[in-house]
């Protein structure tokens, strides 16, 4: 009798955590595959760390998880200051014409860039990718040449873009598990401003035509936004041919982890396995940060038109660890250069911090000069001269 309440008290553990949804690491018998879909991979968004991989360099199709690259192209232009939030985009006949997920703009129609983010990561609207593309590039053949020069810029070697919303089933239209982790980490590292739209739930917007104005309601196609603590995005995708696809986002603890799922059965699989793989992540790994902004004493550099340089850590250090490691046996040792001699180039290295771990390497972060100077000439030495022999007259 006390084997089996001891059973029933364990299986209503495991029912609470499930339902509850607290987190745990996944448990899994021997043999037993961590997730269901053929293709997945979870990856910590600041390092890049591959914390759990299932045949991840296959290529499959994306659907309208493709959008994921057209968002980046689209912050790529606000951040160049060629595109404004506030900009209207006009709606093309052609824009209006596309199937599938929609927001049903009117050819002619105008919305703001905010507007059409927003149908884009939200109700993933095909019609408003389409517009956008037109908008920055002139025409989605062109922005979809600009995808594809960017996915190549990021190491994304199993991708190739055909169209700038996942339609196509074209067979020159694919990517891989591993490539939809490298494109979702750009986006909210690179653009965090993303995830202010893609952890959105509801909204609605306003269509303004020649019939009048009215609301149309936005519902995040993310069932995870709503099911899972901590999540904030991204995108999901599904077609016949790609079957159903997501690129979960998930912060928790200062810890932001990205689940890809690709080419799951159905979508009640593929929200499954991303939390399942977040879940795994959440429970295994912590992370160590640091921010590197204390202010390092000026380098002495011989024969420069200035003696000293100002000096500064590239950015911050940032370790993820899955061993239970204690981060207080961190040590940090700064090594600046000695014996400098102008020239010197502003961003020219000036030493390293490197950080060690129980006596192991576990990274560095690079010193660079803030300032240049240029070697000394005969002018520059009888200037200094003529300074100090001023200097000596005022104190005298």
């Amino acid at each position: 009798m006390k084997k089996r309440i001891g059973a029933i008290l364990l299986v209503g553990m495991f029912v609470s955590m499930f339902l509850l949804n607290v987190g745990a690491v996944t448990v899994r018998a021997d043999g037993e595959e961590l997730i269901t879909a053929p293709h997945g991979v979870l990856m910590e968004a600041s390092t890049g760390t591959i914390l759990y991989e299932k045949d991840m360099d296959t290529r499959v199709k994306p659907a309208s998880i493709t959008k994921i690259m057209t968002l980046i192209l689209i912050f790529d232009e606000l951040e160049k200051g060629n595109l404004h939030m506030e900009d209207e985009v006009v709606t093309s006949s052609y824009a209006k014409s596309m199937g599938g997920s929609q927001v049903f703009l009117e050819e002619g129609e105008k919305q703001t860039v905010e507007t059409m983010i927003k149908c884009i990561v939200i109700a993933s609207g095909n019609d408003a990718s389409v517009a956008m593309a037109e908008h920055i590039a002139g025409s989605e053949a062109e922005f979809v040449s600009r995808m594809n020069e960017r996915a190549k810029s990021l190491g994304m070697k199993n991708t190739h873009f055909e169209d700038c919303c996942g339609l196509t089933e074209s067979d020159n239209h694919y990517t891989s598990a591993h490539d939809v982790a490298l494109m979702s980490r750009e986006l909210v590292t690179k653009y965090p401003k993303i995830l202010d739209y893609s952890s959105i739930w509801m909204d609605t917007i306003t269509h303004v035509t020649n019939k009048g104005s009215s609301e149309f309601g936005l519902t995040n196609t993310n069932k995870l936004i709503r099911g899972y603590d901590g999540c904030v995005g991204l995108k999901t995708g599904s077609t016949s041919v790609a079957k159903y696809c997501v690129s979960t986002v998930a912060v928790r603890n200062g810890i932001t982890l990205i689940s890809v799922v690709m080419t799951a059965p159905d979508y009640k699989v593929r929200f499954k396995d991303a939390a399942t793989m977040l879940n795994l992540g959440f429970g295994s790994c912590s992370l160590y940060v640091d921010e590197n902004k204390e202010i390092l004493p000026k380098i002495a550099v011989e024969g420069g038109v200035k003696e000293k340089l100002s000096c500064a850590y590239e950015g911050a250090f940032r370790y993820l660890d899955t061993k239970g490691s204690s981060f207080d046996k961190i040590e940090k040792k700064v090594k600046k250069k000695e014996g400098v001699k102008a020239p010197v180039k502003k961003g020219d290295s000036a030493g390293v911090a490197e950080y060690y771990l129980d006596g192991k390497k576990i990274g560095s972060v690079e010193i660079k000069f803030q300032e240049g100077t240029k070697k000394a000439g005969y002018s520059d030495y009888l200037d200094k001269v003529w300074k100090q022999f001023w200097r000596g007259k005022q104190v005298g």
